[in-house]
């Protein structure tokens, strides 16, 4: 059988739901034909392979690419002063509530220009390619104006132009109120609905619509509206939700089907259920919950009992979790909210790979998905999680090129 490029001699974590554990094959092969999967598994099932390039990888381990299915990547300036206030005691919802926060990054944000909105990511996006990333969700949300908005999605498709991954970019116009309409959220709601998303939608800019759920950001009513929006424009949806109080959101967001409910940290029972029964991928931020010193973690036992999907992210953002690292994500989520390894690696490949609508096509390890990699000079897979501050990545793939 031909293909392009072979990979043998490998240890591989498929993380393939038809296997157990971490889908563990001792002595594995990877076969790829035009940037996908023909083959991953055993050497001895292998069929013989006539290979136009064939990499010995002396017994080191291949995992799916990483993914990151939480950033907010794209963003003007910066917010360390803000953080020195919350050292010294502040609240986020006080510094919010002054001027600060969302609306602080707003203003540097529109004053850039799409090509340093740019330039600034990159230096973001490559800390995560240089940990194996090969699939990054960039969320707007900075720009709270129809053209700032716009500016700020074109610069996140233009990532993937200058970089070899795959960039799945959301509308995030609902993150904050800004100045201009201070004291009239419906009046802006009704700017993201009538006249943002049917432009996002029209220039073919986002593959998703999102919306900040909470007591500083907008209502569930708020929400509803822009969910429908987004589902009249042929857009699936994602949630902020229950990060910082309980407004539903979650059950909101399952209501529509959404792919992600995301932070969670204060979702019940009855959201829990309501995400099971559509299939909606629980999204964790453990950065967040970190760097903002949240005490109260998501129900991570109840949503485990009832088959969420947990998917862990960056939420890389100037204000909460200024982290670019999926490996940090994993031990924090370890440490944090006591993940096991298995589930830290599937939540940043095969579940991630759901929160962001691509289950069929990344993730895993399996023939008929896209060739990404990972390569680790590892003994065993736990190492992924367990260290702090160091990059084992021997080698990374991208559609079978790396």
């Amino acid at each position: 059988m031909h293909c392009d490029r072979l990979w043998r001699n490998a240890r591989l974590a498929t993380l393939s739901r038809a296997l157990p554990g971490l889908g563990e094959v001792d002595d594995g092969v990877v076969a790829a034909r035009a940037g996908v999967i023909v083959y991953a598994g055993p050497s001895a099932d292998a069929p013989p392979f006539e290979a136009e390039a064939a990499h010995d990888c002396e017994g080191r381990w291949i995992t799916p690419g990483l993914i990151d299915p939480h950033t907010h990547l794209v963003f003007g300036g910066d917010r360390a002063h803000e953080f020195e206030l919350r050292l010294a005691g502040a609240s986020y919802e006080a510094i919010a509530r002054a001027g600060g926060g969302i609306v602080s990054t707003m203003a540097a944000t529109r004053a850039a220009s799409q090509d340093e909105l740019v330039d600034s990511a990159l230096l973001r996006l490559d800390a995560l390619i240089a940990e194996g990333a090969t699939t990054v969700e960039v969320k707007s949300g900075y720009g709270l104006a129809l053209e700032p908005e716009l500016k700020s999605l074109r610069a996140a498709r233009q990532l993937g132009r200058r970089r070899p991954v795959t960039i799945r970019t959301t509308f995030l116009g609902a993150h904050a109120l800004p100045p201009e309409f201070a004291g009239d959220p419906d009046g802006y709601i009704h700017l993201v609905c009538r006249e943002m998303i049917p432009a996002v939608a029209a220039e073919g800019l986002a593959d998703a619509v999102d919306a900040f759920c909470e007591g500083i950001g907008f209502t569930a009513a708020q929400t509803r509206r822009v969910f429908e929006a987004a589902r009249a424009h042929g857009l699936p949806v994602k949630l902020h939700a229950e990060q910082l109080s309980n407004l539903h959101g979650a059950a909101l967001a399952a209501e529509f089907g959404a792919l992600s409910a995301d932070h969670l940290e204060h979702l019940d029972e009855s959201g829990v259920a309501a995400m099971a029964a559509a299939g909606t991928v629980a999204t964790l931020l453990p950065g967040a919950f970190y760097f903002v010193r949240e005490t109260q973690a998501p129900p991570i036992a109840a949503l485990r009992a009832a088959g969420v999907p947990l998917a862990l992210a960056t939420d890389c953002n100037p204000g909460t979790s200024p982290l670019t690292s999926l490996l940090l994500v994993m031990n924090m989520a370890a440490t944090l909210f006591r993940m096991p390894v298995e589930e830290c690696l599937a939540g940043v490949t095969r579940e991630a790979a759901c929160a962001l609508g691509l289950g069929a096509q990344a993730g895993t390890l399996e023939a008929g998905k896209r060739c990404d990699l990972a390569i680790w000079d590892i003994e065993r897979p736990a190492e992924l999680v367990y260290r702090m501050g160091f990059n084992p990545l021997h080698a990374r793939v991208f559609g079978g090129v790396g």
